[in-house]
């Protein structure tokens, strides 16, 4: 039941409680119960909103960076990220299994010069990093499962 509740507000985070109830065959109650205890036990952590930033009057510029890292001893990478998560422009951080890079980062700023910025004054001169690759975004057209570009997709093209 609680991977079911957990699918459908992935899609939809402000479901009623009684449209998920009757979706799932129980009461309203209950699934304003079994909501609480995901959010108790901390697999639901929070809730966002999926924009679709070419509609927003303020234009944001979103980017991913690479880093290579010196892992720290009895650490590992964990100090790192810690670091790096405080700051206001990351969206996201992630630690990548194998590859060229240890730590994906995703940011957001205001614009190109704005991210570069960062990169430069904040995330290349913390100690451990040793190299960053940035990557803009030019366009999503995709986000959490939710479509982003308003043209719907073309299905021949799923083949």
């Amino acid at each position: 039941m609680k991977k079911q509740i957990i699918r459908i507000l992935q899609q939809n985070a402000r479901i009623s409680n009684e449209e998920l109830g009757e979706m799932l065959g129980i009461s309203a109650e209950e699934a304003a119960a079994q909501i609480k205890e995901l959010e108790d036990d901390g697999v639901i952590r929070g809730y966002s909103v999926i924009l679709d930033s070419d509609m927003l009057a303020e234009p944001a510029v979103c980017a991913t960076i690479e880093l290579k890292v010196t892992p720290q001893r009895d650490r590992g990478f964990n100090d790192i990220a810690k670091t790096i998560m405080m700051y206001d422009e990351v969206e996201s951080v992630s630690l990548m299994s194998s590859g060229a890079y240890d730590l994906a980062v995703e940011v957001k700023g205001s614009d190109l010069k704005d991210v570069a910025f960062f990169v430069s004054e904040r995330l290349a001169t913390i100690d451990g990093v040793l190299s960053t690759s940035t990557h803009f975004i030019l366009k999503k057209y995709k986000e959490k499962g939710i479509f982003i570009d308003s043209e719907e997709p073309d299905e021949r093209g799923l083949y």
